[in-house]
């Protein structure tokens, strides 16, 4: 095992992080801008270092800055937690020539599945079900109309490089398809340097589910069942839940199974996420493939009462993930809501500010992560994810009904946050009902006026 790591991320993760590695008997070192100096992360860990001002670029996406500081507290390990540079192939490669253990995948790993056509590719030659569509990237407008006419609208045109809903675009009928198709290729060039694109057929009101994978250097491989994510706004989750209302014991293992597939076609090993689109008929299709742990994990933890920080961390020390496929047992129904420091009646607009009072609730089947206290200030220089409210109930009812209970117990003042909005939304006949689809959020702001 590891005797020291280092953090390089801020916010709730890395105090999940932080807590894990504490667990474990772990030292840990964490990185933080100037604008973090007093971040719940900085007091946590053993040991923290300034590496730059508040904006990412210097800071928390700065290669030399981290690795310097790894190399100089004597850690061994590097844990990149989500979002920054944890799908960053450079950064993990940088990290593997310095001597240091990049917590997660490998760096070839990391390319090959942020490459979405690559991706797609792999993903189909072991067997796993893609939607109908390019198996490369599409360069001109003539090779576009061909594709469409093979496949028929309506197709989404995306980034190869992309994610987060950058460099895409839905096209519903020919008089579209030029226009989008050189919007598509302009915003992938401005958001990843990469101006590929490619197409696929687009499922019109599709459910956005994911399967958990957990596998290690050994050639074990396990799944850890399935999470709905369709609550989702402008392509970014919103809540998430384990199991699926959709999903049965069946479908559950032949999803799982099907996952397997991919991750030993590719030799993945650590915590990862096979993302799929379930139409209305049943059939699903391989997205992409997250190669870090998720921001919505703690439903799988729960439901399955596997810690998946711990087991990345064991696995990147060389250590087997110590279960088998029948050790998994799914207990119950999670459900967890991002709560953000945002402004739902303003577009969802970022509020930034100091905490005034707080209280987050507590009881049965309650879990909050976050890295927010009374009188802390959010800095305006990073993503509005101010803490994730986790429920657990015997069923989905008990679920959010728990659920419902807990947010009204939340007092955050000083900043407005979505809590208020999560309060109206789980009310919904069509959300309690479990008749979700990746598109909900636009009808209910429409139903809300």
């Amino acid at each position: 095992m590891f005797k020291r790591v280092l953090v390089a991320n801020r916010g709730e993760i890395a105090v999940r992080i932080i807590y894990a590695l504490k667990e474990l008997g772990v030292e840990s070192v964490t990185v933080y801008s100037e604008a973090d100096r007093d971040a719940l992360h900085v007091q946590l860990a053993d040991y923290a270092i300034c590496i730059g001002p508040a904006p990412p670029k210097q800071s928390y996406l700065n290669f030399t800055s981290i690795i310097s500081a790894a190399i100089a507290t004597g850690s061994e390990a590097i844990h990149p937690g989500y979002g920054f540079l944890a799908e960053n192939p450079e950064f993990a490669e940088a990290v593997e020539a310095s001597g240091l253990k990049f917590i997660g995948p490998s760096s070839e790993t990391i390319r090959l599945m942020g490459d979405k056509i690559e991706a797609k590719k792999v993903m189909k030659e072991a067997g796993v079900p893609v939607l109908p569509g390019t198996d490369e990237a599409v360069s001109s407008y003539e090779d576009v109309v061909s594709v469409v006419k093979e496949i028929g609208f309506p197709v989404i045109i995306k980034a190869a490089a992309g994610g987060g809903g950058r460099g895409m675009r839905v096209v519903n009928n020919e008089s579209e398809l030029e226009n989008a198709f050189q919007l598509a290729r302009a915003e992938a060039e401005a958001a990843f340097n990469d101006p590929r694109v490619y197409i696929e057929k687009y499922i019109a009101r599709p459910r956005h589910i994911e399967i958990q994978v957990l596998a290690d250097e050994h050639g074990n491989a396990i799944h850890l069942g399935e999470r709905e994510c369709s609550i989702q706004r402008r392509h970014q989750k919103l809540i998430e839940e384990a199991p699926s209302p959709v999903v049965d014991e069946s479908m559950r293992m032949r999803m799982g199974e099907i996952a397997l597939r991919g991750v030993k076609r590719i030799g993945y090993y650590s915590a990862g996420t096979l993302e799929f689109l379930m139409d209305e008929d049943g059939n699903f299709y391989f997205m992409e493939m997250n190669t870090r742990i998720q921001v919505e994990h703690p439903v799988t933890e729960m439901v399955t009462e596997v810690d998946l920080v711990k087991k990345q961390i064991l696995v990147a020390a060389g250590e087997d993930i110590g279960l088998k496929q029948e050790d998994v047992k799914f207990r119950g129904h999670a459900i967890e809501t991002r709560i953000n420091a945002e402004d739902p009646e303003r577009g969802f607009r970022p509020s930034p500010g100091k905490i005034e009072l707080l209280h987050f609730p507590g009881g049965p089947g309650v879990r909050v992560d976050s890295y927010v206290y009374q009188g802390y200030t959010i800095p305006p220089f990073y993503d509005s994810l101010i803490g994730k409210l986790i429920v657990k109930g015997r069923d989905r009812e008990e679920a959010i009904s728990r659920l419902r209970r807990a947010l009204e117990e939340v007092v955050i003042e000083g900043v407005v946050t979505t809590v208020p909005f999560y309060q109206e939304l789980i009310e919904h006949p069509d959300f309690v009902a479990g008749n979700i689809d990746t598109h909900f959020i636009e009808r209910f702001m429409k139903e809300r006026g």
